[in-house]
């Protein structure tokens, strides 16, 4: 028998299409091209404790099969957010990640607390950040900082709690196994890679932050390679994310072990990107007749 639905740390989505962070705002320019019950879920921008403005632009640039991206986690803030978005999102018939991130543990400590009054399903903890306690190193860099920041916002957070690892790690599958020991419901991978891009008549840096997060079509052999890492390192639900673009992208993702799939870049070149890998999807399982959990984790070596 077909079926779609997936299930990850209790929570139920009815198709495993995750709309990425900040490529998707929180959901209200593109609910002007589909219907965002169709997608499995949506998680929101990045929020911090208060509104930050982000970096100076230019702050995006093309790169070939991708983009590069220097935004800087501009967001109106957790309190704008619940008093302008939360219930709207709470009606929409899908389910809700919001993303969170801070500059120090204790940042992450509040709005882990704040979040709760929240009508999200889950959390989402990006750990990209620069931990400004520790000289600007973020905190998804070294395993046991990726365990004390899940564990400090698991103590604190009664939602289901997905730990966003970093690619530009030496051993993600280390750091997907502290996210699991500090007690992570769930990880997502891969968060962006480390990028530049040049203009060769002025010698300078196209970003004005001098270099950016790297995604697109072009890091999905990467991120392919870390979610099979992962699954074979933990137990925990793996949602996988990096250049996904078609259904078929969508499968390769979930035989290397995702259980659900977050899409990004997709939806800046196509505003129904997600939308449409999602029917796609339903059809692919329907002509087939299986479960797309049976996918899960498949993969079999040469």
């Amino acid at each position: 028998m077909s079926n779609l639905r997936v299930n990850i740390a209790g929570v139920e989505f009815k198709n495993p299409i995750i709309t990425a962070s900040g490529t998707f705002g929180f959901g209200r320019e593109y609910g002007e091209f589909y219907p965002l019950s169709a997608l499995g879920g949506i998680c929101t921008k990045g929020l911090t404790l208060k509104k930050r403005e982000g970096n100076p632009p230019p702050r995006v640039a093309e790169t070939y099969g991708g983009m590069l991206n220097s935004v800087g986690l501009q967001n109106p803030g957790i309190e704008h957010y619940l008093a302008e978005d939360d219930k709207r999102l709470a009606k929409e018939d899908v389910v809700v990640i919001a993303n969170i991130a801070g500059s120090t543990l204790e940042d992450y400590i509040a709005i882990g607390e704040r979040i709760n009054d929240s009508h999200a399903d889950m959390v989402e903890l990006n750990i990209s950040c620069p931990n400004v306690r520790q000289g600007g190193m973020a905190f998804g860099v070294l395993p046991k900082n990726v365990e004390e920041v899940t564990r400090a916002v698991k103590n604190v957070c009664k939602k289901p709690v997905i730990t966003k690892l970093s690619p530009n790690v030496s051993c993600i599958a280390d750091n997907a196994r502290a996210a699991e020991a500090g007690g992570a419901d769930a990880v997502s991978l891969i968060n962006t890679i480390s990028g530049m891009a040049v203009n060769y008549k002025t010698r300078r840096p196209i970003l004005a932050n001098n270099n950016g997060g790297m995604s697109g079509p072009c890091v999905k052999p990467v991120a392919l390679k870390m979610v099979w890492e992962c699954y074979n390192a933990v137990k925990i639900p793996i949602i996988g994310l990096g250049g996904i673009t078609t259904y078929t992208d969508v499968l390769e993702f979930m035989i290397c072990g995702a259980r659900a799939v977050q899409v990004g870049t997709a939806n800046f070149t196509d505003p129904t990107a997600a939308y449409d890998i999602a029917k796609d999807l339903e059809r692919y399982v329907e002509e087939n007749g299986i479960d797309i959990n049976d996918l899960v984790g498949t993969l079999i070596l040469n």
